[in-house]
């Protein structure tokens, strides 16, 4: 029985797709990837072998080439529907080809198509991508190598493709990976971290600016590679100089020097908080948030959200406005519109907040959005949207798109949940409503990524930003990227522009960012040089292309033919793929035609779904198809062990099977006392607070500082000492709730509370400063 789809099962049918090589050389915050996929057909008749495989949205993919019996075969950027013309004919006329496209609707999910490889042949794929390195709060630059795809969910009545995937245990690898990574930087080096198995790193230079490390052989590419690397001074503004090509056409992108201006400000702590504004959680409750966070992290994450949902609530300021939101195939609200914070206001959503489940069905987000957009901004109160999802969509760049129509009258700011959240998804709707985003991977926690954009929110954020060149006489400029409306705190910005004249690479030049925050003018000025910087390919022009190509996929009109017509000039000039374009590659100088009935075999890919980790064909086919070959294989093959196959068709991936939901952690000592503190920071006497504290009446009676103290400050007071002196490691999660509840200290003692705080200290047994607590 012919197997369609390339099921792969434990003891049946090899994979084509034998490894994966990967370089990697990060240069400043850029890195230049290239990855080689070895193919061996070892089947009798010829096969086209199909890879489907996630990359960040940012990456600008910019060579594809193929190697068949030693011949090199370099392929050609052409219109995306010519591109698949030709590879069908040659397929047809018996020739080997190799595709390359982006997904249509998704610019983080690419496909790789090998052609008529025939039986007991090779061959390899190479490609090259350059991408801008995300910060993390904590300054490391992360670089990730996706592994993982989980299924896009279709919504009913869109246009995205009904996807189904087949799926069998896997008891070893099925390919292996090959990673080698350099990094350079001027700034030294201070170490880096994986999530994966690692040789030592190996500095190549005495001031650790240059540095190597290596996956250990064998490695299972079966999780996202994680790579976190740390130096010095990145908040000092900063900018690079690129040549242009001198084989570009004249005035072309590609053709002149281009720099690119990297800023990470860092604010002042004191700043005074922002407007108070209307809060808006819109959290995903699709049944694949039962599963477990990643592969190191057994929570699950609906329960990951509701703790956060938790630590949100008890922070939020007094006189703010709130309301969060639930979606999967429908979407629910906790209130008909957004309701002031009050105690009372904020004890319902409590409750509501425990009943919260993975229990929603699929990943409908667009319908949720639209209806938030519907509602009316409270006057005066600045909307900001808190979108939580494991971004598995199909319809991407509707949604983004329909935030994008908002901007006007929202931040927002997004969570990538868990390996194989779509990033397209996430950083889309971030960039088209003026927010932020944060990818909570690995071992990573939520609740501290959550709180300290919240903390970023409340703060001023600069805004009127401008840009002024220090340049030599008859050398302009052409910005070739936006600057954002809103500069936040610790939150990476770069921005692209364009040189033209005659420059002299002996000379310097420079930039100076103005921004206002609140009534304070901002400035910082950076020098460059303007003798360009050395590099294998020409990274940051394929970058401005990328940022240049991406604006243009998320124009009003782009479904217009001017705005396709412009991709298209754009993608293939500077040699960079988009929605619009793919890269071809035939061999024709194959000396007899491939002969023989062509047998489709998919590469799988891991996706973690039903709190399994299992690998996930990337060949889309027909709903009834699939379903008639799971009833085929189980009575064919009904000795073995299989899983079965995950389906879905414009309807609930998760309707059709039940989660195997993870073992929830006993909850926190720290989280229990946080869950009883009031709206307005406060903790009430006989809540239970004593007892979480371990103290009983009569401790509490004998260790007060004064007999006529407030017993609500007094018990408000012991709670704060209590977290700063037991849950330490997890301040940045319940800093802004506690600050809360010194604020409400403060204005209802009217003392200095040193001596309640030594109080407070002999009686927990502790000993934080008053110091610490700003007192």
């Amino acid at each position: 029985m012919e197997r369609p789809c390339g099921l792969i099962t434990a003891s049946n049918t090899s994979v084509p797709l034998k490894s994966i090589s990967v370089q990697v050389e990060v240069k400043g915050f850029v890195a230049d990837v290239s990855a080689t996929l070895e193919y061996k057909n070892e089947e009798s008749s010829p096969l086209e072998a199909i890879f489907t495989f996630p990359m960040d949205s940012d990456s600008a993919v910019y060579n594809f080439q193929a190697m068949v019996d030693g011949k090199t075969i370099v392929a050609e950027i052409k219109e995306r529907e010519q591109a698949k013309d030709n590879y069908d004919d040659a397929i047809s006329s018996g020739q080997e080809a190799f595709l390359l496209m982006e997904d249509f609707d998704s610019s983080d999910i690419f496909t790789c198509r090998v052609g008529n490889l025939p039986p007991e042949c090779s061959a390899t794929v190479s490609f090259s991508l350059v991408q801008e390195l995300p910060l993390e709060a904590d300054g490391a630059l992360r670089f990730t190598l996706p592994a993982v795809l989980n299924p896009r969910y279709t919504p009913a009545g869109t246009q995205g493709p009904r996807i189904t995937h087949a799926s069998a245990p896997v008891d070893k690898p099925l390919y292996t990976l090959d990673l080698e990574a350099h990094f350079h930087s001027p700034h030294g080096i201070s170490r880096i971290q994986s999530n994966c198995q690692v040789t030592p790193v190996e500095f190549l230079s005495p001031d650790k600016t240059s540095a190597k490390l290596s996956l250990v052989n064998g490695h299972a590419f079966d999780r996202d590679v994680e790579l976190l690397v740390y130096s010095e001074n990145l908040h000092d503004p900063s900018a690079i100089l690129e040549a242009g090509l001198t084989s570009a056409a004249a005035g072309t992108l590609m053709a002149d020097p281009t720099v690119m201006v990297n800023l990470f400000p860092r604010f002042p702590e004191n700043l005074p908080q922002g407007t108070v504004g209307e809060f808006v959680f819109l959290m995903d409750r699709s049944g694949s948030m039962g599963t477990s966070m990643s592969h190191g992290n057994p929570r699950s994450r609906i329960q990951c959200a509701k703790d956060t949902l938790l630590l949100l609530l008890k922070s939020l300021p007094m006189g703010c406005y709130f309301n969060i939101y639930g979606f999967g195939s429908h979407f629910t609200s906790f209130f008909p519109k957004s309701v002031e914070y009050s105690q009372s206001s904020m004890q319902e959503a409590l409750a509501k907040v425990k009943d919260i489940g993975a229990d929603m069905g699929g990943t409908e987000i667009l319908q949720p959005l639209s209806a938030i957009y519907s509602t009316p901004c409270v006057s005066g109160r600045p909307r900001q949207l808190f979108v939580f999802t494991d971004g598995e969509v199909s319809n991407t760049k509707e949604v983004v798109a329909e935030v994008q129509r908002n901007a006007h009258n929202h931040r927002c700011f997004s969570f990538g949940i868990g390996e194989g959240a779509s990033t397209a998804l996430i950083k889309g709707i971030a960039k088209a409503a003026n927010g932020s985003h944060e990818f909570i991977t690995g071992e990573d926690r939520m609740e501290p990524k959550v709180l300290r954009t919240l903390r970023y929110a409340l703060r001023p954020s600069g805004t009127g930003l401008t840009l002024s060149w220090d340049l030599p006489p008859r050398v302009e400029t052409t910005l070739l990227s936006q600057l954002p409306p809103r500069l936040f705190d610790q939150q990476r910005t770069i921005v692209y522009a364009q040189l033209k004249g005659k420059i002299d690479p002996t000379l310097e030049s420079g930039v100076t960012l103005k921004y206002l925050l609140g009534e304070q003018q901002v400035q910082a000025v950076t020098r460059f040089s303007l003798k360009p910087v050395e590099c294998r390919s020409s990274p940051i022009h394929h970058l401005a292309a990328k940022a240049i190509l991406g604006r243009l996929e998320q124009h009003p009109d782009r479904h217009s033919e001017e705005v396709r017509r412009r991709l298209v000039e754009l993608s293939t000039q500077a040699n960079v793929i988009c929605s619009q374009t793919a890269f071809i590659a035939i061999n024709r100088d194959v000396k007899q035609p491939v002969q023989g009935p062509l047998i489709l075999r998919d590469v799988p890919l891991y996706a973690i779904h039903q709190g399994l980790r299992q690998p996930v064909m990337g060949q889309m086919c027909s709903f009834a198809t699939q379903a008639a070959y799971c009833q085929a294989v189980s009575e064919e093959w009904e000795e073995e062990t299989y899983v079965g196959c995950m389906m879905y068709d414009s309807g609930p991936l998760d309707a059709y099977t039940t989660p195997a939901t993870p073992t929830a952690p006993e909850e926190s000592p720290a989280l229990r006392l946080i869950a009883l503190q009031n709206a307005d920071g406060s903790w009430a006497p006989d809540s239970g607070v004593e007892s979480l504290l371990g103290l009983d009446p009569e401790q509490l009676r004998q260790g007060l500082p004064q007999e006529d103290i407030d017993q609500t400050l007094w018990i408000t007071l012991l709670a704060v000492i209590w977290l700063h002196a037991f849950a330490a490691d997890t301040k940045d999660e319940w800093d802004l709730l506690v600050n809360k509840s010194l604020s409400w200290v403060k204005a209802g003692a009217g003392l200095d509370l040193a001596e309640w705080v030594k109080a407070g200290n002999q009686l927990l047994n502790t000993s934080v400063l008053p110091e610490t607590l700003g007192l």
